[in-house]
């Protein structure tokens, strides 16, 4: 049995009605078959691209959503939790403050701080803290009472500023980033003073760092930085 001709071979035969094809120009029914087999032919081919077409349009749907969600999800695991800093921070300060007050010299009264700016009393307390710090640099340097050997006055100078500088500044009426920072030296002097006589044996370094700590507070805390810039 021959196979049914091709569209294009029907269509040349239908519209040229050549003559080495008798068969389809004098018997309507031949015609009829090729019409027929053509148009089967060129409709199940439309049929076949429309579902090519739409099954290629699915799969890339599918993997477009498929890569929407994994960016998603992505983006969803690397972003950090917005809340966790400012919680530890503020659970630090609650941990500093309470310390503080508890180890810390205060006054004896819950009357009202009478050194508020502007007053002698707050002078004098802001100067006699300054003036020992400078003191116990002197003193930490081997330039007062100079010693060969360690003794109790470079002891003190290396000191000075936990001793003398932070309560003296604590006892006025500072503001409340000044206060924090008091708080936060007040603890941190005492571990940089134990720490490194493990490593380096010297008044003065320890003097020096403590120095260093207690201004990078203030220009952390009072954001020295933030305003020259």
């Amino acid at each position: 049995m021959n196979a049914l001709p091709s569209a294009a071979t029907c269509g040349r035969h239908l519209l040229k009605k050549h003559d080495s094809f008798p068969f389809c120009n004098t018997h309507p029914s031949s015609s009829m078959v090729c019409v027929t087999g053509c148009g089967r032919r060129s409709k199940l081919a439309t049929t076949l691209r429309t579902s090519s077409s739409q099954e290629a349009g699915e799969v890339e749907v599918a993997e477009a959503q498929a890569v929407s969600e994994d960016g998603g999800d992505d983006s969803a695991a690397t972003k950090p939790p917005s809340g966790s800093s400012p919680a530890l921070e503020k659970d630090l300060k609650k941990v500093v403050q309470k310390t503080a007050a508890t180890f810390a010299p205060r006054a004896s009264t819950a009357t009202k701080n009478p050194a508020v700016p502007g007053t002698a009393l707050y002078t004098v307390f802001e100067v006699q803290g300054y003036i020992s710090m400078l003191a116990g640099g002197a003193l930490s340097f081997n330039l007062v009472f100079p010693s060969n050997e360690p003794d109790i006055w470079r002891l003190m100078g290396m000191w000075s500023i936990w001793m003398f500088t932070i309560p003296s500044l604590r006892a006025r009426d500072c503001s409340k980033n000044e206060k924090e920072a008091l708080n936060y030296l007040f603890l941190l002097i005492p571990l940089i003073n134990v720490t490194i006589p493990f490593f380096l044996k010297s008044f003065a370094v320890v003097w020096s760092a403590d120095t260093a700590a207690f201004f990078a507070m203030y220009a952390w805390k009072l954001g020295w930085l933030q305003r020259r810039d």
